[in-house]
């Protein structure tokens, strides 16, 4: 069992127990979407049970379901250090980008900002809005290298008095690099812009702070570094700025109740987000596997040791000859994104599957092979990528020495 009290050897040995998936190969993809703890899929299981065998439409248990979305907004709020308030749930981190994009008024046009490395998540809704409005895009080439004063600069010089909405990732989804967020917030609300930030490879990866951010709206998934199930997230915004956030172009927005005159009354906090039909299984395993990193394996396991094999994979990658790390080491998390030379990704990609089941993926904008080194990520497992990559290295495609197989006598 996992306890907070324990040594890190004896505690990343229960944690690995607690995750099943982590025996199936060398997890490296939760920046896609994490394992589940076995605790949060039995509570999963049980509710979905619950709901076979019982049913759905009992009074008692529409209240039960209530007191588990707010139970998972607690732990959102727990986990990015603001208060219960600020949060409202949504389906995924492209569901609260979607939502805080609409926000403000554009049938004038206007013009957006963000940056050239954005997750289709995060620029999707601006591409709609540049269609429909004939909003201004911009796109700030900068933040990928990890030198903030360059990408300070850059979004200095793109932000102007026209824009309404600066829109930006906490940690690119493409290279890892963590991006100078509360800088950039600051020019964007000086010259009157809203600041949308995606926090899906952020949030449960790396100590995060909403409230020092200067982010207006904070989107985050559940299913990645939360180690939630699919089809949960949560979107956090800033109370100072709750009253100003009424959608301006409508949407799914939600409002507590209609008053006796027939208007509606809107939430007063990160309610103000939410959607409806959330799935209650998952609601249940969204709120237990947040619970479970905080209280059981602890945030400062989580961060502290995660960092520190990420940190430790980039280096021993970047040592290898033949192997270009793309992320910046003195500003990343927990994604270590690379290239390794002669080798198209998705085919060096395979060989790391077949050869050690390692499972990651490619990010095929920039021919990269991206791992998610998490705070169970073992260091055998770290041992055996390196040394794999190094293999690949010292070959080509046409030179690589065959797998070794295993032959089943009786076998033609």
């Amino acid at each position: 069992m996992v306890v907070p009290s324990l040594p890190d050897p004896e505690k990343l040995r229960a944690v690995r127990e607690a995750i099943p998936a982590l025996s199936a190969g060398i997890y490296l993809n939760t920046g896609s979407v994490g394992p589940l703890p076995a605790e949060t899929a039995a509570a999963m299981a049980d509710m979905a049970a619950y709901e076979r065998d019982v049913g759905r439409a009992h009074d008692d248990y529409f209240h039960e379901a209530l007191a588990r979305m707010a139970e998972a907004r607690a732990g959102v709020a727990a986990v990015l250090g603001t208060d219960v308030g600020a949060v409202g749930l949504t389906h995924s981190t492209t569901d609260g980008m979607n939502a805080a994009t609409l926000l403000p008024d554009w049938r004038r046009g206007g013009r957006a900002v963000t940056t050239a490395h954005e997750h289709a998540g995060a620029a999707g809704p601006l591409y709609a809005l540049r269609d429909r409005f004939g909003v201004e895009l911009v796109f700030v080439d900068a933040g990928d290298d990890g030198d903030d004063e360059r990408t300070v600069a850059a979004f200095d010089a793109a932000i102007t008095t026209d824009t309404l909405l600066v829109t930006l990732s906490h940690v690119l989804w493409t290279t890892g690099a963590v991006m100078p967020v509360a800088r950039i917030a600051a020019l964007a609300h000086a010259r009157g812009a809203l600041v949308v930030v995606d926090g899906a490879q952020a949030a449960g990866a790396m100590p995060v702070r909403f409230d020092e951010l200067g982010a207006d709206l904070y989107a985050v998934s559940a299913q990645k570094w939360l180690l939630g199930p699919e089809g949960m997230g949560a979107l956090v915004v800033d109370p100072a700025a709750i009253e100003r956030l009424t959608p301006a172009l409508g949407g799914w927005y939600s409002f507590e109740r209609v008053d006796s005159t027939g208007e509606a009354v809107w939430w007063d906090d990160g309610r103000r987000f939410e959607a409806s039909g959330y799935h209650r299984p998952s609601v249940v395993g969204m709120a237990r596997s947040i619970g479970w990193l905080s209280m059981y394996v602890g945030l400062d396991f989580v961060y502290r040791r995660g960092l520190s094999m990420a940190a430790t994979a980039a280096a021993r990658l970047a040592a290898v000859p033949g192997v270009r790390v793309l992320t910046p080491p003195d500003r990343m998390a927990t994604l270590v994104t690379f290239r390794i030379a002669g080798w198209p990704a998705e085919a060096a990609l395979d060989e790391l599957g077949a050869r050690i089941f390692a499972i990651a993926r490619t990010i095929p904008a920039i021919d990269a092979i991206r791992i998610s080194v998490g705070f169970f990520t073992s260091e055998d497992e770290l041992d055996r990528v390196v040394d794999a990559v190094a293999l690949l290295a010292s070959s080509t495609p046409e030179t690589l020495p065959p797998r070794r197989t295993l032959a089943m006598l009786g076998e033609s």
